[in-house]
């Protein structure tokens, strides 16, 4: 097995934070994204860098962290009882997008990765992440957009990889008390390992690298489109499902909350600025409202 690098991961990571505020400000010249860098005497460091009040960017977050611990939190070892009692680190960057346009879908992005120590045994070591989109009205041609550019970053690893992590994000991004998918998927993985380090590394950064080709496209494509105020209540009420599963289900929110290393504030960029719940909201027949959910929101093969 090749030997892992932490560093090299880091430094990439805080590039592509970089590159991803650069590509979002040059399409969003108005919202100048706001940098505070942060440090823990004791659990590590990170940089948040948020956006809000821009034209096309309603409110977004583009975070890096690295952060420490002596035992695994609770959500961690729920799925690896393994790794209960090791020290750990974990470093990424996460990101949520939010515009202000109803038609402009929200993207969701997250690139980590974990190292779990304990003396005298080998360190355990996983990439996990992804991204997915969440639209609140539909249009073909850019989930189509979304999946191909998700598919053509994995082709080159594996024909199994876009199918297999196509699915792992249909079946995580559920919101299991509604019934229903949060948006129309993308990309999943979690303890991601089995390329060794080295390729597994660079399938890693090609599926990051690919997220500006997959979003800036629609949102360039959307951000004009005329809207009234029923568009803008139809957002706040979707997003409200949104803020559901994050505060509900998201293992990176809960991981941050539990772990008590993380800033409280970047944790919880990833919620949206204006949500509303309309008590049993139900849609018009034959509205582009109803059609989001009858035929957007079930997982199917886009491209």
């Amino acid at each position: 097995m090749s030997t892992i690098k932490p560093n090299d991961v880091k430094e990439f990571l805080l590039e592509l934070q970089c590159s991803i505020c650069d590509g979002l400000e040059a399409l969003d010249p108005s919202a100048n994204f706001q940098t505070d860098q942060w440090d823990r005497e004791k659990g590590g460091s990170g940089i948040s860098r948020v956006i809000s009040g821009g034209e096309v960017f309603e409110k977004g977050g583009v975070n890096f962290s690295h952060v420490f611990g002596d035992a695994m939190p609770a959500s961690a070892t729920a799925t690896r009882p393994d790794l209960a009692g090791r020290a750990w680190q974990a470093m990424g960057v996460s990101l949520v997008i939010h515009p202000s346009n109803p038609f402009v879908p929200t993207s969701h992005a997250n690139f980590r990765m974990f190292v779990a120590d304990k003396e005298g045994e080998e360190s355990a070591w996983w990439f996990g992440g992804g991204y997915d989109l969440t639209p609140y009205y539909g249009f073909e041609e850019d989930c189509i957009h979304w999946h191909q550019q998700a598919k053509d970053a994995c082709e080159n690893f594996g024909d199994q990889y876009y199918p297999l992590f196509k699915k792992q994000c249909d079946d995580y991004f559920q919101i299991k008390h509604r019934q229903e998918p949060r948006g129309i998927g993308g990309l999943f993985y979690d303890d991601f390992n089995e390329l060794g380090f080295d390729k597994s590394f660079e399938f890693v950064k090609s599926m990051a690298n690919s997220y500006l080709d997959a979003y800036l496209p629609i949102v360039n494509r959307r951000k004009d489109t005329a809207y009234t105020d029923h568009h803008k209540q139809f957002q706040e009420y979707r997003r409200g499902r949104y803020a559901e599963f994050n505060l509900v289900y998201d293992r990176g929110t809960l991981f941050g909350l539990q772990s008590g290393v993380g800033r409280i504030e970047s944790i919880l960029m990833s919620l949206p600025p204006v949500v509303r719940w309309i008590y049993d909201w139900q849609p018009e027949k034959g509205s582009e409202e109803e059609r989001l959910t009858a035929e957007f929101l079930k997982p199917r093969e886009w491209v």
